[in-house]
């Protein structure tokens, strides 16, 4: 099933479920109990959001063999993990602002693990009881303050540098999914989840070793190779092979 966050109008956010071209509204918790109502809604008429609003958003660096080569680094022993602020969550469509401090803002394509249920120090095997489902995210990067700020805050943390969407798939295998990102309809990335270096289960794992994930948080699983520049009027666009495609435009910012 893919669930949605949409909007009607100037009508309140709600979540809804996609059957078709038509949405049928969410009555009640999506991450508790819920009802789904009928899909009558056309999808050509409603604004699809950002399908989650996480309290945190916890990203993996250097999952990727070969993301982490292109960038000179190690592979590292255990999962690198970071935050990205929820001020940075932008919606399928809406635009990427290149910020003034940055001359070097690349893309990041990766597969997105939705938690659906509250979870401390959680095993590898009970992993996937967390998961609601997935959706694609764009890590997008400010590389050049990466490197000399030595903490990744700032590059990982403006406004507009966290894409996702179009909808939470629960139905979607991560297995061995082609993860593709194109700027301008060229291809710069191209990977399967099947390579990363830490699989879901211990991400989660190890990630809950540390912190609570709540219902609604987000997983960055990691980027493959092939990360590159991006400018003012390009348009990136991350697909996964049966999840989806996420678009974005990107314009300089202030």
């Amino acid at each position: 099933m893919r669930f949605v966050r949409f909007q009607k109008q100037d009508d309140l956010p709600r979540f809804g479920w996609l059957h078709e071209d038509k949405i049928g509204e969410i009555e009640g918790d999506l991450f508790g109990a819920y009802k789904r109502l009928k899909a009558e809604i056309p999808l050509k008429d409603a604004r699809l959001l950002a399908p989650s609003t996480p309290s945190k958003i916890v990203c993996v660096g250097r999952n990727y063999v070969e993301h982490a080569k292109e960038l000179g680094n190690e592979v590292p022993k255990v999962p690198l993990i970071f935050l990205k602020p929820p001020s940075s969550v932008i919606a399928p469509g809406e635009v990427i602002l290149l910020p003034p401090q940055s001359a070097q803002i690349e893309h990041e394509a990766e597969l997105v693990v939705v938690i659906g249920k509250r979870g401390r120090n959680v095993t590898t095997e009970s992993a996937r009881d967390l998961i609601l489902g997935y959706t694609i995210g764009n890590d997008v990067t400010a590389r050049d303050l990466q490197k000399t700020d030595g903490q990744w805050t700032r590059a990982k943390g403006f406004d507009t540098f966290c894409p996702f969407g179009p909808w939470i798939d629960t139905d979607f295998n991560p297995a061995d999914a082609l993860i593709t990102c194109r700027v301008n309809g060229q291809m710069r990335q191209l990977a399967s989840t099947r390579d990363m270096v830490f699989n879901i289960g211990v991400l989660i794992a190890y990630i809950t070793s540390v912190m609570t994930l709540e219902p609604g948080d987000l997983i960055f699983t990691g980027t493959p190779a092939g990360v590159s520049q991006l400018n003012h009027g390009d348009t990136v666009e991350v697909e996964i092979d049966g999840l989806g495609l996420l678009s974005n435009p990107v314009k300089t910012g202030q």
